[in-house]
């Protein structure tokens, strides 16, 4: 059950992590880590290309100094507007659960 929970908020997390700056993959799957969303690059890379092809990423490659060029993903101006609707609805789900569950 959690791991369906944590799965339907990688969206929002990952475009979250992605309005403030444009990342690598690594670098995604780090701050994920940390936030204690465990996710791997199985489960990462489909989900970038879903993001990509519904136009809320994009992607450019970077030189690297430690091998071959990277590719760096950054939000657009449309995963910016339909994060602000993920969040929103975030918050609604949150505070229907809060209500739902507190002990009367």
């Amino acid at each position: 059950m959690k791991a369906q929970m944590r799965k339907g908020v990688l969206d929002m997390c990952i475009l979250s992590l992605l309005s403030t700056e444009a990342m690598y993959t690594s670098d995604i799957i780090e701050r994920l880590k940390k936030s204690n969303l465990v996710v791997v690059e199985g489960t990462l890379y489909p989900l970038l290309t879903r993001l990509k092809n519904a136009e809320l990423l994009e992607y450019y490659w970077m030189e690297s100094n430690s091998g071959p060029p990277r590719k760096y993903f950054k939000i657009t101006d449309k995963g910016r507007t339909f994060l602000t609707g993920l969040k929103d609805s975030w918050t609604e789900i949150n505070e229907a659960v809060s209500l739902t569950t507190q002990k009367q």
